[in-house]
């Protein structure tokens, strides 16, 4: 009966309480705790839903009260400064220190186990090179009518709706004051984003919000006229993103707010859904097309897309169109399935899609070995917050980063997991305005701009010490990796990299492209024949 005591203790309580107040009004209080716990504890003893709460009334509610703020406790009491669930309190620390511009060293030695296996890092030179500028640009679409310079560490996409007003505010803010750009997600482009007067990449996912019609279909002439403001600088086509990909984008109708709905072009209210696939296009060169159209409706813009990468005979049915078409995007952005700032489906979170580094590979080698690389720029999102971050996704293919959830931090995010709540505290993930009103815009801006500039001051550092003078230099000859124990290898020795206009005259002896090269086709995102036959083979 010990698992009652306290349900039978509060009736007891509330009897003995009520013969005192009877007694003496001051202890009415009293009176009135004691009830209320025999009252929970009888709603636990009658209701039907929960066995843990009719067999422990009241007992059951402490569990449920733990159980919720576990995730804090973890990450304030528990876990290890650098266990990364998914950004280690060292990261986080990281992003916090040169948000604000404070002293980001670290006495008495490293934090990493240098000897375990995965340890990384960049050699150093004996002959360190020296960089006044480290305001490093990438040229994107030189043969546009209208091409751009980017920096080399943007903000990723994260649309408004999904962040509250205020913080996409903050952010456009720092990136006009760094002069680097601000990437719209697939939320459409908001008036929220154009009130700073930061330079914009504006995001068109399946949902077209922002260029789409009354049935939900791309409309071009709602497109041409927002993709003539001067502040967008690019045109973005989101295929998959890497918090879920393949699932397409769904904004919880808590937060679709009747203003957020008149933006987008939905109803207020209800989830707002962007479907897994595009109705604007079906094939890989029904791709090139619409990336080439958008470009032309846009006055000639640097016009490019992003995916995360699943399927590899899909994204070498795109490299396949490009080579027999000539259409080629000027630019594009690889997504990884570390995840990002868009709530998924934990399968989708745990268990879907390409990790950045090894997508970011496949797209890189498949331009090298097609000729293109020096035709289209390369972006890379997921999961980068640092200096060293920046240097080895650099160094595996990429011309420029993106970070999301690391320009959060800039923001205050304190990662607290409720982004798809409408509460969160930092008023950075909700539309809540007693929540977001919360955020001063200008004190953010300010922590954004100061945490991309540190960041590239940092950067440059790097390079230095390693004897470059421009993230362009660097190599996966730069960076190295423990394998085991007692074996040390660096990228260019642990993966395949192909020649320039090797996939012109064979098939590299490279798992991936040995299986799917051949059978991949420009005219079909469809599996070929040989997988589908193997698939046969196997049912069978």
């Amino acid at each position: 009966m010990s698992r009652y005591f306290v349900y039978i203790a509060s009736l007891l309580l509330t009897v003995f309480f009520a013969v005192m107040t009877v007694l003496d009004r001051s202890w009415a209080w009293a009176l009135v705790v004691a009830a209320a716990v025999a009252a929970i504890g009888t709603v636990d003893l009658f209701q039907k839903k929960s066995t843990l709460r009719r067999n422990y009334p009241v007992l059951a509610h402490f569990r449920y009260g733990l159980e919720s703020i576990g995730p804090e406790m973890r990450q304030y009491f528990i876990e290890s400064d650098t266990a990364e669930t998914p950004f280690s309190r060292q990261q986080r620390a990281l992003v916090y220190q040169r948000s604000k511009s404070v002293r980001d060293t670290r006495p008495f030695g490293t934090l990493q186990d240098v000897y375990g296996v995965d340890y990384e890092w960049i050699n150093h030179s004996l002959s360190p090179a020296f960089i006044k500028d480290d305001d490093f640009r990438i040229d994107i679409g030189p043969d546009c009518a209208k091409p751009y310079s980017a920096s080399v560490f943007n903000i990723s996409a994260m649309s408004w709706g999904a962040l509250s007003s205020a913080a996409i505010r903050a952010l456009n803010e720092g990136a006009k004051r760094g002069h680097f750009y601000h990437d719209t997600g697939e939320g459409s482009l908001s008036p929220y984003h154009l009130e700073r007067g930061g330079d914009i990449v504006w995001e068109i996912g399946s949902g077209y919000f922002g260029c789409r019609d009354a049935e939900g279909k791309f409309d071009p002439e709602k497109f041409k006229v927002s993709a003539a403001h001067e502040q967008v600088r690019m045109i973005e086509v989101k295929l998959s993103q890497g918090a879920k990909p393949g699932h397409g984008g769904v904004l919880p109708g808590a937060k679709v707010t009747e203003e957020v709905a008149r933006v987008r072009g939905v109803t207020p209210g209800v989830d707002c859904v962007s479907p897994a696939q595009h109705s604007a296009f079906s094939t890989p060169i029904g791709l090139l097309e619409f990336v080439a159209r958008l470009r032309e409706l846009s006055g000639g813009k640097p016009t490019g897309f992003k995916l995360a990468i699943g399927h590899p005979w899909e994204w070498f049915g795109i490299a396949k169109a490009m080579q027999e078409t000539g259409l080629l995007p000027d630019f594009i952005v690889v997504d990884g399935a570390e995840g990002g700032t868009g709530a998924a489906p934990a399968e989708f979170i745990d268990h879907v899609g390409v990790p950045m580094h090894e997508a970011l590979m496949l797209v890189h080698n498949t331009l090298v070995g097609l000729d293109l690389r020096d035709k289209i720029r390369i972006g890379a999102a997921g999961r980068i917050v640092s200096a060293f971050d920046m240097a080895k996704t650099m160094a595996m293919g990429a011309d420029w980063c993106n970070a999301g959830r690391g320009f959060m931090f800039a923001l205050g995010c304190i990662q607290s997991l409720s982004c798809h709540t409408d509460r969160c505290p930092t008023g950075v993930a909700t539309q809540d305005p007693k929540r977001y009103k919360a955020l001063e815009i200008e004190d953010k801006a300010t922590r954004v701009h100061n945490f991309q500039q540190n960041t590239v001051h940092a950067l440059r550092d790097l390079l230095c010490a390693a004897g470059l003078t421009h993230p362009s230099q660097l190599g996966p000859e730069h960076i190295l990796r423990r394998v085991s124990p007692i074996e040390v290898r660096s990228l260019a020795a642990i993966y395949r990299f192909l020649e320039p206009g090797e996939l012109l005259t064979k098939v590299p002896e490279h798992a991936v492209f040995k299986q799917f090269w051949a059978d991949a086709r420009s005219d079909s995102f469809d599996a070929p024949a040989k997988v589908s036959a193997m698939r046969i083979g196997k049912s069978i």
